[in-house]
């Protein structure tokens, strides 16, 4: 499978909003190696807990939530809710904090070829529902985290479809804050805190 056909296969249609893609490559000598540095990149995406650890002080704080908002050490499965701490205020219908949930999860495998990923959504907190999703992104926003392995190479994609605003919020303090939030995401946060986390991805200790 080409990469570009995976990405097709995988990523949610873009409608409205912007897209947003960053990825990041690591060439290698030959195919053993590439496929043993995939397990690594592939750890490293689903272990969700330590993405704040990995990525730098400076970005955002991901915490796995299983599909009771309870927190759990484990790697990240279809249902799963990510509590998010961003620098700087949150709302008060989400704690304090953002939330998304993975909706749809993938792993393929084939000569050549192999890939893992995920596809977040806005979401409200599970730890006390309310009418409205509790981040500065729309509820049509998607994230798709991805890891693949084609023949020597290991890139670590992150792709957002339909990015916008969340112009909803329980409060109108909520409201004002996911406005102005969300269109520092668009017009640049989101990037660079993704840039952040797929070079953590793929970073080879050993070269």
């Amino acid at each position: 499978m080409e990469k570009e056909d995976f990405k097709k296969e995988v990523l949610p249609h873009q409608e409205e909003g912007i897209p947003i893609d960053t990825e990041k490559t690591i060439d290698f000598n030959n195919e053993d190696e590439a496929a043993a540095f995939y397990q690594k990149a592939k750890d490293r995406l689903l272990n969700v807990n330590n993405w704040h650890e990995i990525a730098g002080k400076l970005t955002a704080e991901f915490s796995l939530r299983d599909s009771d908002g309870k927190p759990v050490n484990r790697t990240a499965k279809k249902g799963d809710y990510f509590k998010i701490d961003i620098p700087g205020p949150g709302t008060s219908g989400g704690g304090g904090y953002d939330w998304i949930r993975i909706e749809e999860f993938t792993e393929e495998q084939e000569p050549g070829f192999e890939s893992v990923g995920f596809t977040v959504r806005p979401a409200q907190n599970p730890e006390k529902p309310t009418e409205s999703v509790s981040h500065f992104f729309s509820p049509e926003s998607t994230s798709t985290f991805t890891v693949c392995r084609k023949k020597n190479s290991v890139t670590a994609g992150i792709y957002d479809r339909n990015t916008k605003p969340n112009p909803g919020g329980d409060t109108v303090p909520d409201k004002i804050r996911n406005a102005v939030i969300g269109t520092f995401g668009v017009g640049g946060g989101a990037k660079l805190q993704w840039e952040s986390l797929a070079s953590a991805i793929i970073k080879n200790e050993e070269k």
